[in-house]
């Protein structure tokens, strides 16, 4: 088992109802035990685009999928919570972004790990200080 960290985050609709149905459909993945949460923080778009505030968390699980299975698991959940994929930094229904998988270092066209903007992201780096990983 691989313990990773995963950014959640929503700003379309009910925000804390998508949150709790995404790590539902986590707690459903063969393979991924969700372990702990963050605190749920609002905070402002990082967009030029005109938006409404996130919810934004970080969720600590421990899993046997490999990181692209992960990868793939997370991009079904948020497509069956109504994710649209348009343009970059878009509003959403939901995000799930692959923080951390372990101590492994990817850097492939489809996923970069430890993810690229967690220094620049104040609420994930408050979440994994809360859980204790920064």
């Amino acid at each position: 088992m691989v313990i990773c960290y995963i950014g959640v985050g929503s700003n379309i609709g009910d925000r804390r109802k998508f949150i709790d149905s995404s790590i539902a459909g986590l707690k459903r993945v063969r393979g991924v035990s969700v372990t702990r949460l963050s605190s749920i923080y609002e905070t402002l778009p990082v967009s030029d685009m005109p938006q409404g505030k996130y919810l934004n968390g970080v969720i600590e699980i421990e899993t046997e999928l490999g990181p692209k299975a992960l990868l793939k698991e997370l991009n079904r959940i948020e497509e069956n919570l109504g994710r649209k994929r348009t343009v970059k930094n878009a509003a959403r229904t939901i995000d799930l972004d692959i923080l951390y998988y372990g101590d492994e270092k990817i850097n492939e066209k489809d996923l970069i790990v430890p993810h690229p903007m967690i220094s620049e992201r104040e609420f994930v780096l408050k979440g994994l200080r809360e859980l204790g990983k920064a």
